[in-house]
């Protein structure tokens, strides 16, 4: 989702930090009672799931966060050689690609992968990634501000283009973030790369880049990552709104409406901000077993913790996406607050692999120059 949280989610979410993610000690992988997890700043997990692991395999867990999941994805890649841990968590469908090509990972196929939607299996013949979670990267907005204005919420790719929402627009960088990339990719899903569009609204044609131009031109604000934009440019988030932020648009997830209800101080009976429906992108969230990884056995018994039912039930609060195990239950404020998207835009591994990087450098091109 993260997204992250959300990520969701973020691809990422980062609504919680990781004081409950275990031992933190200066002991690497080489001991082979602890199993090193890498992954993005939203990584969350309730003490006691992660306990109960823990007792029952016999293993500590170690968490090293690497920031936004772009860039953790990248500080693996580079590091692969003499990778920093045994399992990596937080790469997904926008950036997959990249890791696979790379040879981060090695094969395992989880116990328990039986159990996962056929849709979120995206290598299911090689098994190097495991899929583990899923959400929607949407435009939030902030309902006080547009009730203040009297003015409609946006809820399409095109309504933010248009006048009425200028300089109201914050994004994450799609060069650094999973969030901001993904974003970019519902944009192109949309709108296509400058040939013809599946949407009505592709008015003046041109593609994704057309449209890129126009919210450029309409005030667009980019920042590197979704800590920045959601939690200090944001008006509509507790954080935002004590940091002076003054940007009632923001891209983060579907599920961030629920965490601004949940983890409020004094609880609201509706959530404070809204989800454009129309601007959403469906990401799904793996975790694989690192190429030369220390600890094998305990990282392979880490990933199929990850699709019990205890730990994917434990998702949708900690890291606000949702399970990819069928069966597993979700709180009822998660889905009355953040439900998925009943439409997102998706896109096909092969195409994000064989266009993301020419995109996102057309994008800094045209966006960020």
């Amino acid at each position: 989702m993260n997204t992250k949280t959300l990520v969701a989610a973020a691809v990422g979410l980062g609504l919680l930090t990781l004081s409950a993610c275990g031992s933190t000690d200066g002991k690497g992988s080489a001991d082979s009672k602890t199993v090193t997890l890498v992954s993005h700043d939203s990584w969350a997990v309730s003490k006691n799931v992660l306990k109960d692991f823990e007792k029952q395999s016999g293993y500590k867990v170690r968490v090293l966060p690497g920031g936004d999941a772009g860039q953790a994805v990248n500080k693996a890649i580079l590091t692969k050689d003499n990778p920093q841990g045994d399992v990596f968590f937080g790469v997904d469908n926008t950036l997959l690609s990249r890791a696979l090509d790379n040879g981060l990972f090695q094969p395992y196929e989880a116990k328990g992968l039986g159990t996962v939607g056929a849709a979120y299996q995206l290598d299911k013949d090689k098994h190097r990634v495991t899929p583990v979670d899923y959400g929607d990267i949407c435009v939030n907005y902030d309902k006080a501000y547009f009730s203040e204005h009297k003015l409609t919420p946006p809820q399409t790719f095109a309504d933010l283009a248009k006048p009425a929402y200028k300089n109201l627009l914050v994004t994450e960088n799609a060069a650094t973030s999973s969030p901001g990339l993904g974003f970019l990719l519902g944009s192109a899903a949309q709108y296509g790369d400058g040939g013809t569009s599946r949407s009505s609204e592709a008015e003046s044609g041109g593609g994704w880049q057309g449209y890129w131009k126009k919210l450029k031109a309409n005030g667009v604000k980019v920042v590197d990552g979704w800590e920045q934009a959601y939690r200090q440019e944001f008006s509509g988030s507790s954080e935002g709104r004590k940091a002076g932020g003054d940007r009632p648009l923001v891209v983060s997830y579907a599920s961030s409406p629920p965490a601004e209800v949940i983890y409020a101080k004094k609880r609201p009976s509706t959530a404070p901000t809204g989800v454009a429906t129309g601007t959403c992108f469906r990401q799904i969230e793996f975790a694989g077993l690192l190429s030369n990884a220390k600890n094998t056995k305990g990282a392979k018994a880490f990933i199929d913790f990850l699709l019990s039912k205890e730990f994917q039930q434990d998702m949708p609060l900690n890291m606000f996406v949702y399970p990819v195990v069928q069966g597993a239950a979700v709180p009822d404020d998660f889905t009355k607050y953040g439900p998925a998207a009943k439409d997102p835009e998706t896109m096909a591994p092969g195409k994000i692999a064989a266009n993301r990087d020419q995109w996102v450098k057309s994008w800094t091109s045209l966006v960020l120059k």
